[in-house]
């Protein structure tokens, strides 16, 4: 009778026990899958980063082999450093909108101007920004000068001026 006494008193403690081990048997497996999960993940990047550093370096290697060709080293000498040939004339066109046949007695000039001013350096492209400004107030310094005029026109030439009056 004590024996069946103390199977019967260690059988909550021992199904507990077992709960325990097993929940931390749990634990560990599913840490161990996570830290699996992103070692995976990583190597995965890894693997891309590779393939993008192989990708440029074949780039890289294909500009050197560029570089040892003597008609692409001339060419890049003549675009980037105005370099020509002795005999040769170097001619720079200052404004290539008027050689390439586009007519510059257009009556949209603001249109021209945009497009030159998105190829300029950032300090003439303040000073075209400027001069833009000018011309509107100068436009409409002009509106307001000749609305002036007309108001004095119609006074009868008494030689008051403000005799309008305006209204809301």
């Amino acid at each position: 009778m004590k024996s069946s006494r103390r199977s019967s008193s260690f059988a909550p403690v021992t199904f507990f026990l077992a709960l325990i081990i097993v929940a931390l048997g749990t634990i560990q497996l599913v840490s161990t899958f996570h830290t699996y999960a992103l070692n995976l993940a990583e190597l995965n990047s890894l693997r891309n980063q590779e393939a993008a550093l192989v990708a440029k370096k074949a780039q890289l290697e294909n500009d050197i082999a560029r570089w040892d060709d003597d008609a692409y080293v001339t060419a890049q000498a003549r675009e980037r450093l105005g370099f020509v040939f002795p005999g040769e004339r170097s001619v720079r066109v200052l404004h290539p909108e008027v050689v390439g046949g586009t007519s510059a007695k257009t009556n949209d000039r603001s249109t021209v101007s945009a497009e030159n001013n998105q190829n300029l350096p950032w300090y003439k492209d303040m000073l075209a920004s400027f001069e833009k400004a000018d011309e509107q107030t100068a436009k409409s310094d002009g509106q307001t000068s000749a609305s002036q005029t007309d108001d004095s026109d119609q006074t009868g030439g008494t030689g008051q001026t403000g005799g309008t009056t305006q209204t809301k």
